[in-house]
């Protein structure tokens, strides 16, 4: 796969396939990559529509350079923008779980290059309000004394790093004007155990929106991977797309 060098320096792998405008871009969530279920799902729908697609992986995740730990989210905020320049005209940003906060960062950025957004299990602020706020004192200290190994759901540990969480306080959306005059569709699982509908929730009232829907699905999880949820990512897609 192609590789791109970002203004930073980084260099990240991407598929771009081509097709109609507005094309879509998938963002993808924290240590996930582009061959995800979700991201694959939407490419072979893309190609099949006619719709051109980008995903890439960010730097440290999947096959892009880089190590994870090394990381933050404006690191891979910087990563998305860039890849953005490999697309005419606005895009369509579906954005998965740290993917949705990538998504608003550029739509907050970069108004005139979202065409539409698309959050899928969004998770903006996560370092803070998931993360920081739920960690005990020796789990803090263990963080600003460089990283904290934590126990994750999917595998090995994730580090979480000092500079991970304080560069997501200058990365904040929830705290300040949000606005979004594109259409905004945000999936939400009722089982999300990482993310819960109380993110969905506070995003919906907090973003300056004249379009934001927010649709539930009941029993659904994070993953938000079934075939009944890729369905639905697909529908919404394709309406917000035209």
């Amino acid at each position: 796969m192609p590789q791109l060098t970002t203004p930073e320096g980084r260099r990240i792998t991407y598929d771009l396939t081509p097709g109609a405008a507005p094309a879509v871009v998938f963002l993808g969530g924290f240590r996930s990559d582009m061959e995800g279920t979700k991201a694959v799902d939407l490419r072979d729908w893309a190609i099949g529509a006619g719709r051109a697609f980008l995903r890439f992986d960010y730097s440290g995740h999947g096959v892009s350079e880089g190590r994870f730990e090394d990381g933050c989210i404006g690191d891979w905020f910087e990563d998305a923008r860039a890849a953005l320049g490999l697309i005419d005209g606005p895009a369509v940003l579906v954005g998965s779980s740290m993917g949705g906060w990538i998504a608003l960062l550029l739509a907050r950025a970069l108004p005139e290059k979202v065409a539409a957004l698309v959050g899928i299990a969004a998770a903006p602020d996560f370092t803070e309000d998931l993360m920081w706020d739920g960690f005990d004192a020796d789990q803090r200290a263990a963080v600003m004394a460089g990283a904290w190994p934590m126990p994750s759901p999917y595998g090995e540990p994730t580090p979480i790093t000092r500079r991970l969480i304080e560069d997501g306080r200058d990365r904040l959306v929830l705290r300040d004007p949000l606005p979004l005059p594109m259409p905004v569709r945000l999936l939400q699982g009722t089982a999300d155990a990482e993310v819960p509908v109380a993110v969905a929730l506070r995003l919906l009232d907090h973003a300056d929106a004249p379009d934001i829907r927010l649709t539930l699905v009941k029993g659904a999880d994070h993953r938000f991977s079934s075939e009944e949820c890729l369905a639905l990512i697909r529908r919404t897609v394709a309406d917000v797309a035209g």
